[in-house]
């Protein structure tokens, strides 16, 4: 655990340092697509279920219906934050996260505090480890694969991590990140919301 973190604060630490330049560039291109705040700060169960906050460039507009409600997250994700989203550069953020000690390079990502109480005993478990920037589903198919397969291979990632996979699941996402695609590829730009399942009824 101290060799993963040590790794894992020297890398992101250079990232950030070598990627300033994209950072600036992806904040300018947020602030004229969408305006201001520039981040989404949301918290989120990291190590053991333990709330911390997140940063991510914002991605979404603040579009409410009539009655001032937020519409749905598909009509507030522009097409520039649909782009952010497929090239992941909407996570650079994170590696903020990752400095401060809430993130691991590599671990499963992290969901959203509600989702807590619907996990089966076993998919608790990807909580046993720091959550990632990226991961193991992300690298397996992301958001195009469904909740059951994507929780699986978090608890795979639990169960078998190293600094050998670390290291595939690093250079895969770097590979990936070269390949942005059409933002108009199969899969979600959102994941649907997870309401439990059919291991999760079973608790």
């Amino acid at each position: 655990m101290l060799l993963k973190r040590g790794f894992d604060f020297i890398v992101a630490a250079i990232l950030i340092v070598a990627f300033s330049w994209l950072l600036l560039v992806v904040a300018l291109a947020v602030r004229v697509a969408m305006g201001r705040p520039l981040l989404f700060l949301q918290r989120r169960p990291g190590l053991h279920g333990r709330p911390f906050t997140i940063l991510k460039f914002r991605t979404m507009v603040d579009a409410r219906d009539d009655a001032g409600n937020l519409l749905p997250d598909d009509a507030r994700l522009t097409r520039f934050g649909r782009l952010l989203r497929k090239s992941s550069l909407d996570e650079l953020p994170s590696l903020f996260n990752v400095l401060r000690g809430d993130m691991s390079l590599v671990g499963p990502r992290p969901l959203l505090m509600e989702y807590l109480g619907r996990y089966s005993a076993e998919q608790m478990r990807r909580h046993e480890v720091p959550p990632g920037v990226t991961g193991l589903a992300q690298i397996r198919g992301r958001n195009a694969i469904g909740w059951e397969e994507r929780l699986a291979l978090d608890v795979y990632y639990v169960d078998h991590r190293s600094f050998w996979l670390d290291l595939k699941i690093l250079a895969a996402t770097g590979l990936a990140l070269f390949k942005v695609g059409d933002v108009n590829a199969p899969g979600h730009a959102t994941m649907p919301v997870f309401t439990g399942s059919s291991r999760s009824a079973s608790k």
